[in-house]
């Protein structure tokens, strides 16, 4: 995904001289092409979150489009103070790309996993929260997020995520995007979980199961209009995201079905309320935290 959204960005950029890139110190290896081809709206900070936020709200509020680049952890936490009040409060036109969801860096400990970033980043007032899953909503969304004169934080994996979607699938943000039909059950994922879920959808199909699977692509503004739809097909409904599961995708999807007065059979599948204190690959610390292996779900048929 990382990929997609530099190439992306370049493309953006060779069409509007307003496109300027600042990293954390970050991005060897993938961002060097930007830097070569736009110099002069290129700039490393380096270590210094804090710093770094606010140069991008002086940048943006001079007319710049300002693009920041980091791990996630670095680009949302670190700087909080920064991201909610140079860029929220003042409504600065700065877009937050956070690298590493969920627990992407498996072996680099809490202090690189991000499992509490879409819970603080919806909370914040003019912040949109962007989660694409695959490298076809990645490339969309960074182009949309471009015309929106507002913060954005858009959260990505790593690299070499497959494509979920096919080349013709039209990404709209703030729009649920479905991916497979389905009368047994709704899968709704978030993020990087995207490609787990679609593996469950196929494991559930081999088992004569029908599974109607959910992109939300966007956390904010949450698409709530589809899933009052979705309560009304009186199915069983879960969620599936690599973050804590207070404050997340669940969170908001058991905020609409609180709020519908309609019973639904529902469950949130994601991170427990602890942090890991394993070293191990992604998939280790997924297996450790249960959300490797689809789950025992008793269908009604």
């Amino acid at each position: 995904m990382r990929t997609t959204f530099i190439n992306t960005l370049r493309d953006l950029a060779r069409k509007d001289e307003r496109v300027f890139l600042i990293t954390i110190d970050m991005g060897y290896s993938v961002l060097e092409q930007f830097r070569e081809e736009f110099p002069d709206r290129f700039l490393n900070t380096g270590i210094a979150e804090q710093n770094a936020i606010g140069v991008a709200a002086g940048l943006a509020l001079s007319g710049k489009i300002v693009y920041v680049y980091s791990i996630i952890p670095f680009v949302t936490m670190r700087c909080f103070e920064q991201v909610r009040l140079d860029l929220a409060y003042n409504n600065a036109n700065v877009k937050l790309v956070g690298i590493g969801a969920g627990m992407t860096y498996g072996p680099f400990g809490a202090s690189h996993h991000s499992i509490e970033d879409i819970a603080i980043m919806r909370s914040i007032p003019n912040m949109t929260v962007l989660c694409p899953g695959d490298p076809i909503e990645t490339e969309q969304l960074t182009r949309q997020s471009y015309e929106i004169k507002s913060p954005v934080y858009i959260r990505l994996g790593k690299n070499g995520e497959p494509k979920i979607h096919s080349e013709e699938t039209k990404i709209k943000l703030g729009y649920a995007t479905q991916v497979t039909e389905g009368n047994d059950l709704i899968l709704i994922t978030t993020s990087n979980m995207l490609e787990k879920g679609k593996k469950w959808v196929d494991e559930w199909k081999e088992e004569g199961i029908s599974v109607r699977l959910i992109s939300m692509h966007t956390i904010k503004p949450f698409d709530v209009q589809a899933v009052k739809e979705l309560i009304d097909h009186n199915i069983p409904i879960i969620t599936l995201e690599e973050h804590n599961i207070i404050g997340g995708l669940g969170s908001a999807v058991a905020e609409v079905i609180a709020e519908s007065g309609k019973a639904v059979s529902f469950k949130r599948i994601g991170v427990p309320d602890k942090y890991s204190h394993y070293v191990g690959s992604h998939e280790f610390q997924r297996e450790k935290f249960g959300i490797a292996k689809k789950p025992d779900i008793k269908f009604r048929k």
